[in-house]
C-alpha cells in the first residue's frame, strides 16, 4: 500500500513550525518514524497519521497507508479521522465555559438540569448526590455503555441511541453502581448527560454549540460531528477491524446519535494540532485562547481526581500509572506527567498526550482497530506512547 510522509522540517499549519532542526533531533525523528511505521506494518494497520510537537512547534508529521481501498486513496494531510472519546475533552471544555459564565457549578446535582434522572435507581442514597463533577471524572456510578445491554451482535440494535427519549425510557432500568465520587469507572452514559446539559443551558444543539464556542474560535474549520458535509466527504477515512486474522470494513460516515458528546468528533490531524496548540498555550495567543477558556480553568481540569487501576484501556508499564481528572487523564511515568485522552470506536483509534511544562505533545490516529495487534499483551497504541516518552518527551 502507498505510504506518504512529510519531511521533518515543515511549514506548520496549526502551530508554528520549527526552524531547521539540529542533526541529533533529525536523527531522533527518523528513528521515531521508523519505529512507528514498522509497528503499523507489523500490526496490519491500513492507515494512520502521527504528529509531534516540541516547545509548541511541529517537528514531525507522518502519514501512512490508505484511507480507502476501493478506490485506493492514500492518507494525507487532509484525511479526516473519527476521534471517538477524545471528544469528551471538548465536551468538558464546554461545561467549563458554562461554569465560567455562571450558568452552573461543577458540584451541582445532575438532576438539577436533568429531572428525568429521578427514575434512576440509586441504592446508595438520593440521586441528587451525583454531581456534574462526578460524571466529568467518571466517578458517578453510571454504567459504561450508553445502552443497558452489551450484545453488539443483535442486528436490530441501533449503532447508538439516536434520540434522548430512548435514554429516558431506559432510566428505570439504570442503576448507580457505587457511592458517587468513591472510585473511577469509565462511563460513556455520564458524558451523554453532560451533552444534554449543554443543550438545555445554551438553547443550541450540541454540535451547533461546539461549532460556535470551540471549533470556530480555534480555527478548526474542517472539524465536525457525525456525518460529513458533502464538501468534506472525500477526505473522510474509511475504517476497519482486524480480528482473528480477518479484516472487516466498518460502517462508513456513521452517525453517533445521542452519544455525539462523548464520541462524535471528526477532524484531520491539522485541526487537532490547533487544538493541541490551545491546550499547550502560547503567550502570544492568550487573548485568543482565553475567549475559548481561560488558562486557569483549563489547568483546573488537569488536576488528578482519582487513581485508575491498570486494564486493557489503561495499560501502564512498571512504575507508571494513570489518574482521571475532570474530562482528561494524567499519565505519570517517572518525573513526567502527561495530560491526554484516547478514543476508539467503529475501527478508529486515537490518542493525544501533552506535557504542558515543556509544551511538548503528540497526536496519533489509526483507521484500523487491530485487535490482533497486541505485542506481549500490550497494544501498539501504548507501546508507541511509551516509546515516545523515552525517545521524544525525555530531555535531550
Amino acid at each position: 500500500m502507498p505510504r506518504r510522509w512529510l519531511p521533518v522540517c515543515i511549514l506548520g499549519i496549526a502551530l508554528v513550525a520549527a526552524p531547521c532542526l539540529a542533526q541529533d533531533t533529525i536523527s531522533n525523528a527518523t528513528a521515531i518514524r521508523s519505529y512507528y511505521e514498522a509497528g503499523l506494518r507489523r500490526n496490519g494497520i491500513l492507515g494512520s497519521s502521527l504528529a509531534l510537537v516540541r516547545n509548541g512547534q511541529v517537528v514531525l508529521r507522518d502519514n501512512y497507508g490508505v484511507q480507502s481501498t476501493s478506490p485506493e486513496v492514500a492518507v494525507d494531510d487532509n484525511t479526516t479521522y473519527h476521534w471517538a472519546s477524545c471528544t469528551k475533552t471538548f465536551t468538558g471544555i464546554a461545561i467549563m465555559q458554562l461554569r465560567d459564565r455562571g450558568l452552573l457549578s461543577l458540584d451541582d446535582p445532575l438532576i438539577k438540569y436533568i429531572p428525568e434522572l429521578a427514575a434512576v435507581h440509586d441504592p446508595f442514597g438520593p440521586i441528587a448526590q451525583v454531581t456534574i463533577r462526578h460524571v466529568m471524572s467518571h466517578s458517578g456510578g453510571f454504567r459504561d455503555a450508553t445502552w443497558p445491554w452489551h450484545d453488539d451482535d443483535k442486528a436490530w440494535q441501533p449503532f447508538e441511541p439516536t434520540q434522548w427519549s430512548q435514554l429516558v425510557a431506559m432510566m428505570p432500568y439504570t442503576e448507580v453502581a457505587f457511592v458517587p465520587g468513591s472510585r473511577f469507572s469509565y462511563s460513556n452514559l455520564g458524558v451523554v448527560f453532560l451533552g444534554e446539559i449543554i443543550e438545555r443551558l445554551s438553547g443550541d444543539p450540541y454540535q451547533v454549540y461546539m461549532e460556535k464556542n470551540v471549533l470556530r474560535p480555534l480555527g478548526m474549520s474542517r472539524s465536525y460531528f457525525d456525518r460529513s458535509p458533502y464538501s468534506l466527504l472525500r477526505y473522510r477515512s474509511h475504517s476497519w477491524d482486524l480480528k482473528a486474522g480477518k479484516l472487516t470494513e466498518d460502517p462508513f460516515d456513521f452517525d453517533t446519535g445521542i452519544t455525539r458528546s462523548n464520541g462524535g468528533l471528526n477532524a484531520p490531524v491539522s485541526d487537532m494540532l490547533k487544538y493541541l496548540g490551545f491546550l499547550l498555550g502560547d503567550a502570544a495567543k492568550d487573548a485568543e485562547y482565553g475567549i475559548v477558556l481561560k488558562r486557569s480553568s483549563l489547568e483546573e481540569m488537569w488536576k488528578p481526581f482519582l487513581p485508575i487501576a491498570p486494564d486493557d484501556d489503561f495499560q501502564s508499564r512498571a512504575g507508571a500509572h494513570d489518574e482521571v481528572t475532570t474530562s482528561f487523564f494524567v499519565h505519570t511515568d517517572g518525573a513526567l506527567k502527561l495530560v491526554g485522552h484516547a478514543g476508539w470506536q467503529n475501527g478508529f483509534r486515537s490518542h493525544f498526550y501533552i506535557d504542558p511544562k515543556t509544551r511538548t505533545a503528540y497526536v496519533v490516529a489509526y483507521n484500523t482497530d487491530a485487535q490482533d495487534a497486541k505485542q506481549n499483551t500490550r497494544s501498539f497504541d501504548f507501546e508507541l506512547r511509551d516509546y515516545l516518552i523515552d525517545r521524544f518527551f525525555a530531555p535531550h
